[in-house]
């Protein structure tokens, strides 16, 4: 039941004042059916977007800015949620996609399905702590089952490497390129992965990604180095430097301020030239420094004078500046060369190499394209698409499938995509539901149809009769030997995902069921809701009751 009471007694009648006037407290079974009613929502706003044939979302910000998407973290992330349950549930779909940077719908679609399933076994009078202990029995079953039937794949199998990007890239709205996409992918994650003992390590803040409107999806490129999204700073360098031998400072090309305050007196203009000389011949120094380690391109994290921009220029130095930490981090990764700080420490063994350090017009813009280091371990992908909406969606979609390939090359497993997975773990749980016995199998039965759930809005969402395809995919993995059937979304038709090329990262099925899991858990552990009353915009208004949202009173 629900209450607005802030007032208790004692067994002598005297009242005691339990919560803040304005606050509201909702306990018991009404509380549980609120926070299923939450996660409901949250789910129901992230049905249609799902699978290869799911629909898109436009969301408007309160500034009127429009993002166009059917990616369920970006979805998550601009939904001015409320409730403190559906709250919970984005935190764990944000922390799906932090770790495995795909999944996140499958994780709170689950869950959705799950409390579903939940609420028809509360109205049965299951105690939650059974429907729980259900639960999570039937976690193990489905994540001992992908570990039991999930393929091995070597970062060396490009082909189906490929085809990992090109499932994750299928359901966005960039699929029209997945395969040209795909490719691109591929290479970028295969080029930054390192082999740490028996184990691959793929950190994807390797890949820069850098974004500029115009031209078209197919205009999307590969640089094996990085893009400094800079010009040259002086029209007299050269803008193409071949062999390039990279100084990357940290460190300012501009006269030196003093660093407490002090007064210079100057008594005849004569002085004021002698001193203006020797700031340009600290800064000539600098500049001789650079050019006697051999350097040919500088690029520099703060600012380069104009004075020391002109002695550059003379000495045939291509000079960037201001040019981002990040980008400084990543071009030390990319060319070998090391981040110097002083400049009188700077020595030939400091320098990066590439085979070409080059300025080119990108849309209306100038970049400066550092680009054929011998073994980059830090890459750019640089996307174009015709719109702005375009280029942004088309980055979701490539950092969806980035990640994907890297779940797949650091856990080394895959698994086929379509609803096989799903269905070959119904089956299992199935199976395994009467040796539990008790109200706990009818939990377990129930996790088994949340799952087959997840298959039939797949099946629906492409247009097709998912109680019919459901039956048939039941009955095809009767058979051992068809562990891998699932739906044909363009077809409507039960095939062999595997063969089809339709694969997904094991990593990814098992975080989305980890995480579904412990949302529903949680939520079905609580059975009293206290809400803090809303704080007055006046010092006569007070807070209407039941209004209010949690805050750090609470």
């Amino acid at each position: 039941m629900s209450s607005t009471a802030t007032v208790a007694t004692t067994p002598e009648g005297i009242p005691v004042i339990i919560l803040k006037e304005g606050s509201s407290r909702t306990y018991g079974k009404e509380a549980v059916r609120l926070n299923i009613a939450a996660v409901k929502a949250v789910e129901e706003a992230l049905k249609s977007t799902y699978g290869p044939r799911g629909m898109d979302k436009m969301l408007v910000d309160s500034l009127g800015d429009i993002t166009i998407t059917n990616d369920g973290a970006t979805i998550l992330d601009k939904m001015d949620l409320q409730h403190p349950a559906a709250k919970l549930l984005v935190q764990i779909a944000k922390g799906q996609d932090e770790e495995t940077a795909d999944g996140t719908k499958t994780a709170v679609i689950l869950a959705g399905e799950l409390v579903k399933k939940a609420e028809d076994l509360l109205y049965k009078d299951i105690h939650p702590t059974i429907i729980i202990s259900g639960y999570k029995k039937a976690e193990e079953v489905a994540l001992k089952t992908i570990q039991e039937i999930a393929q091995p794949v070597s970062i060396n199998d490009t082909d189906l490497l490929k085809k990992v990007a090109m499932t994750s890239l299928s359901s966005k709205s960039v699929a029209g390129a997945r395969e040209y996409l795909a490719d691109i992918v591929v290479k970028a994650v295969t080029q930054v992965s390192e082999l740490r003992g028996d184990k691959w390590y793929v950190d994807l803040d390797n890949i820069q990604v850098v974004k500029k409107a115009g031209g078209g999806i197919n205009d999307t490129q590969l640089v094996y180095g990085i893009i400094v999204d800079k010009e040259v700073v002086h029209p007299g360098m050269p803008k193409r430097i071949e062999n390039a031998k990279i100084a990357l400072l940290d460190a300012s090309l501009e006269a030196e301020k003093p660093e407490l305050d002090a007064e210079i007196r100057i008594n005849d203009p004569s002085q004021m030239q002698k001193f203006l000389e020797e700031e340009d011949n600290l800064l000539k120094e600098k500049v001789d420094k650079i050019a006697a380690t051999g350097a040919n391109v500088v690029i520099c994290q703060k600012g380069v004078d104009e004075v020391a921009q002109s002695y550059l220029a003379k000495k045939g130095i291509l000079a960037v500046r201001r040019a981002k930490k990040s980008d400084l981090e990543k071009l030390a990764r990319a060319t070998g060369g090391r981040v110097v700080s002083n400049i009188d420490e700077l020595s030939p063994q400091d320098l990066g190499y590439a085979a070409l350090v080059e300025e080119r017009k990108v849309g209306e813009d100038k970049m400066v394209f550092v680009e054929g280091a011998k073994n980059p371990k830090a890459i750019s992908i640089l996307i174009r698409g015709g719109l702005e909406r375009v280029v942004d969606e088309t980055e979701r979609a490539l950092r969806d499938a980035l990640g994907t390939v890297a779940d797949v090359i650091k856990d080394g497993r895959a698994v086929a995509g379509g609803g096989a997975i799903e269905i070959e773990i119904a089956k299992a749980l199935r199976k395994y539901a009467p040796q539990v016995g008790g109200k706990e199998q009818l939990a377990i039965e129930a996790y088994a149809s949340a799952l087959e759930s997840l298959v039939m809005i797949l099946i629906e969402n492409a247009g097709f009769d998912p109680i019919d395809l459901l039956m048939k995919l039941r009955s095809a993995h009767e058979n051992e030997n068809n562990k891998w059937v699932g739906v044909d979304l363009y077809t409507g038709q039960p095939v062999d995902m595997w063969q089809k090329g339709v694969i997904d990262p094991a990593l990814v099925k098992m975080n989305a069921i980890k995480a579904a899991t412990e949302a529903v858990t949680l939520i079905l552990r609580i059975d009293d809701l206290v809400a803090a009353g809303k704080k007055s915009t006046s010092s006569g208004s007070e807070s209407k009751s039941g209004e209010s949202k949690p805050s750090e009173e609470d």
